[in-house]
């Protein structure tokens, strides 16, 4: 055993309690923090699982519907489409535009005043949240969105294209 390794040399965890969680997608916890406009879900928090450095959990946003604009303070967001179309707008006036679909995964800087959008008229989007820190941090905005965002597409800073 390596240095590291005997922290636990004296005291073994009870790993049955204290090991893997499963928790079933229809056990989710809605009492969380929200944003007008969808529907989060806890899953890993402190309260469910003693998560200590991560949230994760679910969003759901009806058809043609948008969320307030807010930002979720230090921590940083991923968010991964399983269905739907996701528009993100963000910035202080919500200034740029960006879509994901299924498969894609966003990743929302701490403090970034963003906003999400269903863009589809007909289809719920569904995705998967997961945070950097098991607090569910959300500050909403008071924000007047700019006429026409620019939009900006994502262009991969380690796998240059010889375009």
């Amino acid at each position: 055993m390596s240095q590291a390794d005997t922290s636990h040399a004296h005291a073994t965890p009870d790993w049955k309690t204290a090991g893997v969680r499963v928790i079933p997608g229809h056990a989710l916890d809605p009492n969380t923090a929200q944003t007008p406009g969808m529907e989060r879900q806890a899953a890993i928090n402190f309260a469910r699982v003693g998560a200590r450095k991560i949230w994760a959990g679910t969003v759901s946003i009806h058809p043609n519907a948008k969320t307030g604009a807010h930002h979720h303070g230090a921590l940083e967001s991923v968010i991964y489409v399983v269905r739907g179309r996701a528009r993100m707008r963000w910035g202080e006036r919500l200034e740029y535009v960006a879509e994901a679909g299924p498969g894609d995964f966003i990743f929302v800087p701490p403090y970034v005043p963003h906003q999400e959008i269903n863009a589809s008229p007909d289809e719920t989007l569904e995705c998967v949240l997961v945070r950097s820190d098991n607090e569910a941090v959300v500050i909403n905005l008071d924000i007047t969105p700019a006429e026409a965002p620019e939009n900006v597409p994502w262009i991969d800073p380690i796998h240059k294209t010889s375009d």
